[in-house]
């Protein structure tokens, strides 16, 4: 098989590293791709929110599967394009990717079938959300309502924080993205990522991880796109699974399809989990980053046996191997980050690093410069460790960190922390 994956971060280098594992993926292309991805794939500059174009590229290239990896593609219907020319694709339709897009969207849906999800309110208005906030208080959660890259959602913890926020958002900061702002009850719990396939009809779990989106030690500092995650999830039990898929997962896509719009891919539920009852945070319709990391360490090869299948509408015949073993990231990010932070800052320390189905050293935000691997992104690297254990698999990860050497650099040093 040709294989095209849309995409060029720590994501779809650890897709990308598992699918190259299959005996099937003949020819693999990433677009954009990175230093890292450049390894192991062909890069090709593409405009992958443009369906057409990506369309004409898959017919030059005698492409037979694309793998789309970001949300931006999916919200601008580049699924929708290449499904009309039959290529086969590997995510949902602009309409069915709602369920990321906005998160006004996923609330009307989860009133709609009864899923637990917290209170909620949308508004335009500024003076309209501040007076929201006055009369609910705070701790209170403000996100902006569409896509802003991981970076439009405020956990404030007082009311000041909140009116920050939504001052904000609706003031532009994250363009049409914060339009409107969905404002939240604070819930209290444990946080897990639980990941489902689906093919319009059937659900097929494959796999939990937790993540940490704080920027620093203890969960402090600001909320980041994710420090680090590791997989499987403790919190997430079998009973808890079983409530998830019974409760939110099936309920929801049985109302996308009842709407017309049925969905196709992968499915990420954000959880908030607290005395065994589990609430849904947010929806994404992608992979999520950096729990891909963690959990195509675990998966590896037959990855590309799972994807196939569901943008072929089979999962009914599958199943998920999973060897009895924990995988975890540890996310270098740059200076700065989530905020402005410095490029073009030269790596070190990353030629001799192992690249085994134990440990790699996943590219997130790298681009090569005169021979060398430099910064370009906020998050930089993603320092991935396999083990029998969760404190083997995080040795194993750190081991990859420390070896780096890149001043410009910092990761937490506590990822996995609630489950060791």
């Amino acid at each position: 098989m040709n294989i095209l994956i849309l995409g060029g971060g720590g994501r779809e280098h650890a897709l990308a590293w598992a699918i190259r594992q299959n005996p099937k993926c003949d020819r693999l292309i990433v677009a954009p791709g990175n230093a890292g991805i450049a390894a192991i794939a062909r890069c090709a500059d593409l405009a992958i929110t443009d369906g057409a174009a990506v369309a004409a590229f898959c017919d030059e290239n005698a492409i037979d599967l694309v793998v789309i990896g970001p949300e931006a593609p999916l919200a601008a219907g580049v699924a929708d394009a290449l499904r009309e020319t039959g290529i086969s694709v590997f995510g949902p339709s602009r309409a069915a990717a709602m369920l990321e897009a906005s998160k006004a969207f996923t609330k009307e849906i989860c009133d709609a079938v009864g899923a637990p999800t917290a209170a909620w309110a949308r508004f335009t208005d500024a003076a309209a959300a501040r007076a929201h906030v006055a009369r609910t208080g705070a701790p209170i959660v403000v996100k902006a309502d569409g896509l802003a890259a991981g970076k439009g959602v405020t956990v404030a913890m007082t009311e000041a924080e909140a009116v920050a926020a939504i001052d904000a958002a609706l003031g532009g900061a994250f363009g049409e993205a914060g339009a409107s702002v969905v404002i939240e009850e604070f819930m209290q719990g444990e946080e897990a990522s639980f990941f489902v396939l689906v093919d319009g009809e059937t659900c097929l779990p494959v796999g939990t991880a937790q993540d940490h989106k704080r920027a620093g030690d203890g969960d402090t500092g600001p909320n980041t796109g994710g420090m680090g995650a590791y997989s499987p999830a403790p919190v997430m039990t079998d009973a808890i699974r079983a409530q998830v898929m019974d409760r939110i997962v099936r309920p929801t896509m049985a109302e996308m399809a009842r709407r017309g719009t049925p969905f196709q891919g992968v499915l990420f539920a954000g959880l908030m989990i607290e005395g065994g009852e589990a609430r849904l945070v947010e929806y994404n319709v992608r992979f999520g980053d950096p729990e891909t990391q963690a959990l195509m360490m675990r998966l590896g090869g037959q990855a590309l046996d799972l994807i196939q299948a569901c943008a072929e509408g089979r999962l009914a015949g599958m199943s998920v191997t999973w060897a009895d073993d924990h995988a975890m990231t540890v996310v270098l990010a740059a200076r700065g980050y989530p905020g402005d932070s410095a490029k073009g800052g030269v790596i070190g320390g990353l030629g001799g690093l192992p690249e085994t189905s134990l440990q790699m050293m996943f590219h997130a935000g790298t681009a090569e410069r005169d021979g060398a691997v430099v910064a370009n992104g906020g998050r930089v690297l993603n320092a991935t460790g396999r083990g029998a254990t969760l404190a083997e698999a995080r040795a194993r990860a750190y081991a990859l960190a420390e070896a780096v050497d890149w001043p410009d650099g910092f990761y937490r040093r506590d990822i996995g922390w609630r489950a060791l």
